[in-house]
């Protein structure tokens, strides 16, 4: 088999897996209605091997969407409700005395499962927030003396509540600098608000959806997944939209020579992990779009969710109420596109 028709195989497969996960994002929508950038922003998080910060009221289908993504998947699932008196153990696990063989025997903690709900993450105090960013960035949880390696896949989609800020521990910057993408979503439009409650209806009912009746019983294997991260590493991203991404990046720092009126209202810009968050969530939008290359309307699509917890806003910006997802929409304004 000559490369031309190992390339054109390899093509047809990553196909394939495109097609795969264009269905998963059918089903999700199917069933998570009025939140189709919630849903497109778990398959990035999904596909470039992130974790996800979402902010938004309560009610908004935060929970259902990571549980109906997992229900899609080949992977273990677990929410953990994060309160005051939480502590870091409760996490990560704890070793166990067992007197009948006198020794210690470690018990695994919610962290070793492959899709993970932080419910109001911002409710637990720092040590907690540490222990699960820790194992975020790592991907392994020291117990005494023993390191244990966490899951090949595992994705962390961690939430909070913009309305109680009673009995909260904010996330420190440098801390949400561990999620891949921070998420705002609101609340649905009046049309989608009734077809809601129509499938709210039907689902007490015990009636599948229509998508369910069509394509039961479809999951993606972790391999599937695996697979299709090795695809969105291969998009290809060209010299200039790879100058435009950093060029981002250095006006949040007021490094730039455009967007200079902007960078006054940023006291912190963005950190080369920011950088490396736009690349790879440029690359898997465009993958999950159907394309082997990546354009400036695919970094632009996702720069506000990839960049805006990752700069700080001075004093006047902040008493102005200002919202940091508002001075990345103004760079990209500002910033020239190729």
């Amino acid at each position: 088999m000559d490369h031309g028709e190992r390339s054109g195989m390899d093509m047809e497969t990553g196909s394939g897996r495109c097609s795969k996960f264009h269905q998963l994002q059918r089903q999700l929508q199917a069933s998570i209605l009025g939140q189709p950038v919630l849903v497109e922003r778990l398959l990035i998080a999904l596909l470039a091997d992130g974790h996800l910060l979402v902010e938004g009221a309560p009610g908004l289908a935060k929970t259902t969407a990571i549980k109906r993504l997992s229900n899609c998947l080949d992977a273990k699932f677990q929410r953990i409700q994060f309160t005051p008196d939480l502590l870091p153990a409760d996490l990560t696990g704890t070793d166990i005395f067992r007197p009948q063989e006198g020794r210690f025997e470690f018990q695994a903690g919610p962290l070793f499962h492959n899709v993970l709900l932080a419910d109001e993450i911002n409710r637990a105090p720092a040590k907690v927030q540490s222990a699960l960013l820790e194992a975020m960035g790592e991907r392994q949880v020291s117990v005494g003396r023993v390191t244990y390696p966490l899951p090949p896949l595992f994705l962390v989609m961690a939430t909070q509540n913009p309305i109680e800020q009673e009995g909260t521990y904010p996330l420190p910057e440098a801390q949400l600098d561990r999620f891949l993408m921070h998420v705002r979503i609101d609340y649905p439009s009046p049309v989608t608000e009734r077809e809601i409650l129509q499938l709210a209806r039907r689902e007490q009912r015990g009636e599948p959806a229509a998508l369910d009746q069509q394509q039961p019983g479809a999951k993606l294997s972790q391999e599937d997944v695996f697979a299709a991260r090795r695809d969105v590493m291969q998009v290809h991203v060209s010299e200039l939209v790879e100058a435009y991404l950093v060029e981002l990046v250095l006006a949040s720092r007021g490094q730039s020579q455009h967007a200079a009126d902007v960078a006054r209202q940023i006291a912190f810009g963005s950190s080369p992990r920011g950088t490396i968050a736009l690349d790879r969530c440029a690359r898997a939008h465009a993958w999950l779009h159907g394309r082997d290359y990546v354009t400036p309307e695919d970094v632009r699509a996702i720069a506000v969710d990839a960049l805006q917890h990752r700069i700080v806003l001075d004093l006047e910006a902040v008493a102005e109420a200002t919202q940091p997802g508002a001075v990345i929409q103004r760079l990209l304004d500002a910033v020239p596109s190729p």
